[in-house]
C-alpha cells in the first residue's frame, strides 16, 4: 500500500462458514496467505481493474469461498465421490484466471499442488506472478497465453491433472478450453450460477465431443447472502480429437452445439 494509505480491514477468518459449508477450515498459516492476496489485490487495483469486490466480507465470500467450493471434492475425503481421487499431488491450470480466482486460493488450500495461472493479458500475467512470488506462493506459475494456442502444445496438452473455469463463458467454450489440457483420468471443473436440467444434457453432449462426460452438478448457497451457485465437473476419459480447441476466436463466437 501506498505511504499514508490506510491499512486494508483483516479478513475475518469465518471458522463456522467455512466447516458448515466445506468441511474445511484454513489453517492460521493459511489464512494469512488469503489476507496477503487480499492486501496484493487492494494494491493491484491501483494500476488495473481486477474486480470491484473489494469489502472484506465481499471480497471473502465471492472470492475466496467461491473458488474453493468448487474444489469441495478434493477438500476433505469425507463423503466424496469416487471419481475424486485423493491427490497428494497435481498439476492445475486455472483458465481464464484475472485476478488469480480461483488459482490463488486452490494454491493455498493445496500446498502440494502445482498451479499455473492462465491469463491472456500480460499485465495481469506480470502481476500474478509478482504477487505470488510476494505472498510467497511456491507452487504458483502465469502464463500469458490463450488456450487455443496452449492446448495445441505438446508440453501442456492433456498434462493436467484438473482444469478450473469461472466467469470466462458458455460452457461449451469452457469445454473447448479446458479438456484439450486435462489428461485422461483428469477433470474440468465448471463454476457456473443458475443450472438446469436442460444444461446438463447439453453440457453432456458436448463433452462427449472432445472425450470429456459430465461427472456431476454440485449445488451450493453462498454462505453470507444465500445466493444459488453449481459448480459442474466433467471428466475426461478419451484423449481429444487434434481439431480441438480451434483457431483464437472461434471456440466462443461459435461454440459447440449437442448437434455438431
Amino acid at each position: 500500500m501506498t505511504v499514508g494509505e490506510p491499512a486494508p480491514s483483516p479478513l475475518l477468518d469465518y471458522e463456522p462458514q467455512w466447516q458448515q459449508t466445506l468441511q474445511w477450515q484454513p489453517t492460521p498459516e493459511q489464512q494469512t496467505l488469503f489476507q496477503r492476496v487480499y492486501e496484493a489485490i487492494l494494491q493491484g487495483n491501483q494500476q488495473m481493474n481486477l474486480t470491484r469486490l473489494t469489502d472484506p466480507d465481499t471480497f471473502w465470500e465471492k472470492h475466496l469461498w467461491d473458488s474453493l467450493s468448487g474444489l469441495a471434492p478434493w477438500l476433505t475425503s469425507i463423503g466424496a465421490p469416487a471419481w475424486a481421487t485423493a491427490r497428494a499431488t497435481a498439476r492445475v491450470i486455472d483458465i481464464g484466471t484475472g485476478a488469480g480466482f480461483p488459482g490463488l486460493p486452490a494454491a493455498i488450500a493445496f500446498e502440494s499442488w502445482q498451479i499455473t495461472l492462465l491469463d491472456a493479458t500480460q499485465k495481469k500475467v506480470r502481476f500474478l506472478t509478482e504477487s505470488a512470488e510476494s505472498i510467497g506462493l511456491k507452487n504458483v506459475r502465469a502464463i500469458a497465453d490463450r488456450a487455443e494456442f496452449l492446448a495445441h502444445q505438446p508440453s501442456h496438452r492433456e498434462q493436467y491433472d484438473l482444469a478450473l473455469l469461472r466467469a470466462v463463458g458458455p460452457v461449451p467454450t469452457c469445454l473447448e478450453y479446458a479438456l484439450p489440457l486435462v489428461k485422461v483420468g483428469g477433470v474440468a471443473v465448471l463454476y457456473r450460477g443458475q443450472w438446469s436440467d436442460e444444461d446438463s444434457r447439453n453440457t453432456a453432449a458436448v463433452a462427449q465431443q472432445l472425450g470429456g462426460k459430465l461427472l456431476s452438478v454440485a449445488s451450493s448457497q453462498t454462505p453470507l447472502t444465500q445466493g444459488v451457485r453449481h459448480c459442474v465437473y466433467v471428466g475426461k476419459h478419451t484423449l481429444t480429437n487434434e481439431d480441438f480447441p480451434r483457431l483464437p476466436g472461434i471456440p466462443a463466437k461459435l461454440p459447440l452445439t449437442p448437434q455438431n
